[in-house]
């Protein structure tokens, strides 16, 4: 996929794609008060980073997010959301905010800071993923010698 010769295109995409990640780290830590929150500001944050990829080339926009990273990323972030549950079962449930053997805080700020690790996760796997499927499918393919 080449970058676009538009130049007003490119100019464009450089100025929108940082406010779409501001509003997207909106979304992700808005989301511990509210329903939702880390898988739309994952895909929100992914946006930015596949809207630079088309406008501007993939080149150029690996200095913004390495394809290498969503590699490494999507798993850290997955993994960070079992181990945050899985701590929580020598309290509770699954997942249950308010049981948290490793941290002595009030049960409304334990849960206020387990949901917002859980997430950060979940918002850094799906962005990573979303990226990585993007870079998986857009590579130049490779052909092979038929001799």
């Amino acid at each position: 996929m080449g970058a676009s010769r538009s130049v007003i295109v490119v100019l464009v995409s450089r100025l929108v794609a940082p406010l779409i990640q501001i509003f997207s780290f909106y979304v992700i830590f808005h989301g511990h008060y509210s329903p939702g929150g880390g898988f739309q500001g994952g895909a929100l944050l992914a946006a930015s980073i596949l809207l630079l990829r088309l406008t501007c080339g993939r080149e150029e926009s690996q200095k913004n997010f390495r394809s290498d990273l969503g590699l490494m990323l999507g798993p850290l972030g997955a993994m960070t959301f079992l181990v945050v549950g899985l701590i929580m079962i020598s309290g509770g449930s699954f997942l249950d905010y308010q049981h948290t053997p490793l941290l002595r805080l009030e049960p409304a700020q334990m849960r206020s800071f387990a949901i917002l690790i859980v997430e950060v996760a979940i918002g850094l796997a799906v962005m990573a993923t979303l990226i990585s499927i993007f870079d998986n499918l857009s590579a130049p393919s490779r052909k092979e010698d038929s001799s």
